[in-house]
């Protein structure tokens, strides 16, 4: 009866091996266009992502039962590793090994020095053995105010985020000579990090405010009017009217679908659509209703919006970036061509060299990820960043901790470094307490080869945290382990295949 049971085995894990040769087969020409670096970066990835369309707990139990190296540890270095659990089982069966068409010169050992090797092209150096980095969004005041920089860098910032959404070059410029002077002054290495803003859909002006307030109260039942202009007539009895920043997005949106206000804490359905406005019943609020402000966040998760990613904004800062940033995030892509874009626009500057990050931050772009990091392979530096505020609004906040231990896997598999972001020790970063819950957040962030920190009145002290929590949990894990249920986005890109490759 064991002997069947592996005859089983090897059946099905031979099967495995058949079909990810096939899937190498399919992607030649796609595999061609990635930098020599990144090469078997794809492959492996390809090789992943063709093993998690199988269901595998069944079978990743049964290895287990006999000792056998387990399925769960082969992000990395895919084939490598099912070819030894194969040749493992056949020596038990006392079978004759195969011989493989495919391998890959990727194992254990190299498949992390491969991803250490790209994590340090795009980031830099660690500060704290070979545990994540830490990048900090720059407050307006670092422009003028030197000993916060000085203050970051001593606490263990190895990365400057400056958020192009804010502020102007002049200032940017300011803050990147601070940078510049700490680097000096404390002999450690800060990377500049600029984000492009890309088509953020925010709220811009609202009808009626609360009586001397800047905000409008917002009820489960409310009635919320998307327009391009307010009306001249509105009376208080009116609908609230919020003017968009992007109008543009009216034309994308539908009966039916989902709208969220400032960070998912309002939420409504749309009823009616036009040229000239978008009606939003609101059915998601606090129990005493909820403040929206201008200057809010808006997603449609249900929307396939026809929003470029690269701005005419964009491509006016990045000539700024090209000269003074050591890394670019694109925020909002979506498109294996949205990559392709900014790919253009940095060659023409002279900068293909420069950092590419895929903030990854819709729905959209979660489940088109395998196809942006083959395009994004193309330049000779990428990372992910997994944006987990507007990730979880399109995603639904249920399954944020799935869906990012999904990218967490696919950027392992192809060796490129992840950047944890959003919410991370904040509460702490502002008030200067933390939750346990944040402090437990922060440990599992570590995971990622850089973790980032939004700004704050005791952002030194957060950053010093972050920095006791990563170098104590360098001491306990690396990555992530799970129990191999089939991925949707494998199984999605599989089943896009033809589609892309003929784009």
């Amino acid at each position: 009866m064991e002997k069947q049971d592996t005859a089983s085995l090897i059946a099905a894990i031979r099967h495995i091996l058949h079909h990810i040769c096939q899937e190498e087969q399919a992607y030649s020409a796609l595999l061609a266009q990635v930098q020599p670096h990144y090469y078997e970066s794809a492959r492996n990835l390809l090789h992943y992502l063709s093993l998690r369309t199988f269901d595998l707990r069944n079978l990743q139990e049964e290895l287990s039962a006999r000792s056998i190296s387990s399925l769960g540890h082969s992000e990395g270095y895919t084939l490598t590793n099912l070819q030894n659990i194969l040749h493992l089982l056949q020596m038990i069966a006392q079978d004759t090994p195969d011989r493989f068409e495919y391998s890959s010169s990727l194992d254990y050992r190299s498949s992390r020095e491969r991803l250490e090797e790209h994590a340090l092209q795009l980031l830099g150096e660690q500060h704290r053995g070979k545990s994540s980095r830490i990048m900090v969004t720059m407050p307006s005041e670092a422009a003028n105010d030197y000993e916060i920089i000085h203050g970051l860098l001593l606490a263990g910032m190895d990365i400057a985020r400056i958020n192009t959404s804010h502020d102007a070059p002049p200032v940017w410029a300011r803050m990147i000579r601070n940078i510049r002077r700490g680097e000096q002054e404390t002999g450690k290495r800060c990377l500049i990090y600029m984000d492009l803003p890309g088509p953020k859909l925010r709220t811009a002006t609202l009808s009626r405010l609360e009586k001397k307030k800047n905000y409008a109260r917002i009820q489960i039942g409310d009635e919320i009017h998307l327009v391009r202009t307010l009306s001249a007539d509105n009376q208080p009895k009116q609908p609230l009217e919020v003017v968009v920043h992007l109008p543009e997005i009216f034309q994308d949106t539908r009966m039916g679908h989902r709208v969220y206000f400032d960070d998912g804490k309002i939420g409504g359905i749309i009823t009616d659509t036009s040229a000239e406005r978008v009606i939003v019943k609101i059915n998601q609020a606090a129990a005493n209703g909820s403040k929206l402000r201008p200057e809010k966040g808006i997603n449609l998760p249900d929307s396939s919006l026809s929003l470029p990613a690269l701005t005419q904004s964009d491509k006016a800062s990045l000539p700024f970036m090209a000269t003074h940033a050591d890394i670019v995030g694109y925020s909002f892509v979506r498109q294996p061509s949205d990559v392709e874009v900014l790919q253009r626009e940095l060659q023409q500057l002279n900068r293909p060299d420069i950092g590419i990050i895929l903030k990854i931050e819709t729905r959209e772009a979660f489940e088109n990820l395998p196809s942006l990091l083959l395009t994004a392979m193309r330049s000779p530096k990428i990372g992910v960043m997994i944006a987990r505020g507007d990730l979880a609004v399109e995603i639904g906040f249920e399954r944020i901790a799935e869906v990012q231990e999904e990218i967490l896997w696919i950027c392992e598999a192809a060796h490129i470094p992840g950047i944890w972001a959003t919410q991370v020790l904040e509460k702490l970063a502002r008030k200067g307490t933390a939750s346990r819950a944040e402090i437990t957040d922060a440990a599992m962030a570590a995971r990622a080869e850089c973790v980032m920190l939004n700004k704050g009145s005791y952002i030194v002290h957060a950053v010093a945290t972050l920095d006791d929590i990563i170098r104590r949990m360098e001491q306990h894990q690396f990555k992530r382990r799970g129990n191999l249920r089939p991925l949707s986005v494998a199984r999605r890109f599989q089943a896009q295949r033809q589609e892309w490759i003929k784009s």
